[in-house]
């Protein structure tokens, strides 16, 4: 496995692997020791960089890779995020009600990261979402002190606009932004892409497959369970689905042409991005996660690389990737 640096040293496996959906938001959870077999064979494979979040599940998530990654503790990193209020509900489920990157909360969660991985310090912090009733300059300084501490080693932002990287950056350097980015979503790189290059930020990109779509196995009118949650983005419903398949279809026919497979062309024309990339698909299949390996290895040309932009274009997909009360969160 190849590697790369992001920001200020961190050194990750070219390719990450997101573990949200081994837990949570993609239909009932997976047998637990599948995937502590699953994030094994990862280790295995090369890969060194573990994504999760407190809020996945909630609570959940972190639990599973951590008790998953213990026995390779000293070959990992493994990223967390703060930036979420979080209660019981009325039957005592806990739930998320919106942001919260106040100092104390993201000292409360870093403390109950901590326990619930596992480990003496949390390799990547990340707000997980800008809280516009919290000064980001407040955010950065309360992670540089528990960097200073001793509890995490670098710090990232989620889904950040440039401004606020611009601020944050001047209080703590950061090491990752972390943000959607793929074929079908390339928002980041009117403004975002450009100012974490100049700031020297690296870039782990969530959903590089596009939440699965990009890989050509959903097909519009499969239908997603309730729990499901691509069952609530617009970009999956209805007319969207069915405009978004011919996409992919172009996708298939070049993947087929280079013989590859569409989620390996995909995931290879990211990392041509640039050697500060690197994306984080998610998967809870030891297949996939050999297919998705495979991207590494595959070499695009100029004009590969225009040809799949062009077949994919992002000007042409239907609907939001958000519905609006997460698109409220983003892009801050």
């Amino acid at each position: 496995m190849k590697t790369r640096k992001l920001g200020d040293g961190l050194e990750v496996s070219a390719l990450g692997l997101g573990c949200m959906g081994m837990s949570w938001a993609y239909g009932p959870a997976p047998d637990k020791q599948a995937m502590f077999d699953l994030m094994a064979k990862a280790v295995d494979l090369g890969v060194t960089f573990f994504d999760t979040a407190e809020v996945y599940g909630p609570y959940v998530n972190e639990e599973l890779v951590g008790e998953g990654l213990k026995p390779f503790r000293d070959k990992v990193v493994i990223a967390t995020k703060f930036g979420f209020d979080i209660a019981p509900d009325e039957a005592g489920v806990a739930r998320m009600r919106g942001v919260n990157s106040r100092p104390d909360n993201i000292r409360a969660v870093a403390e109950a990261s901590l326990k619930r991985l596992g480990v003496e310090v949390i390799d990547l912090f990340y707000q997980h979402r800008v809280d516009p009733n919290v000064p980001i300059e407040d955010v950065a300084g309360t992670v540089r002190d528990l960097i200073a501490e001793g509890k995490v080693k670098h710090f990232g932002l989620s889904e950040a606009g440039a401004a606020t990287i611009r601020k944050a950056q001047a209080v703590q350097p950061v090491a990752a932004l972390q943000s959607e980015y793929s074929l079908w979503t390339r928002g980041i790189e009117a403004e975002v892409l450009p100012a974490i290059r100049e700031l020297g930020i690296g870039l782990v990109p969530y959903s590089p497959l596009g939440r699965g779509f990009l890989t050509g196995a959903i097909k519009a009118g499969d239908g997603f369970g309730k729990d499901d949650f691509r069952s609530t983005l617009p970009r999956f419903q209805g007319e969207a689905i069915a405009k978004n398949q011919s996409l992919v279809e172009a996708l298939v026919e070049l993947a087929a042409e280079k013989g590859v497979t569409p989620a390996q062309l995909a995931l290879a024309w990211l990392l041509a991005q640039g050697p500060d990339i690197a994306p984080i698909p998610g998967t809870t299949k030891v297949a996939r996660l050999r297919e998705n390996i495979g991207a590494v290895d595959v070499t695009l040309s100029a004009e590969d690389l225009a040809r799949i932009a062009a077949a994919v274009p992002e000007t042409e997909v239907e609907g939001a990737r958000y519905a609006e009360a997460g698109l409220a969160m983003v892009g801050r």
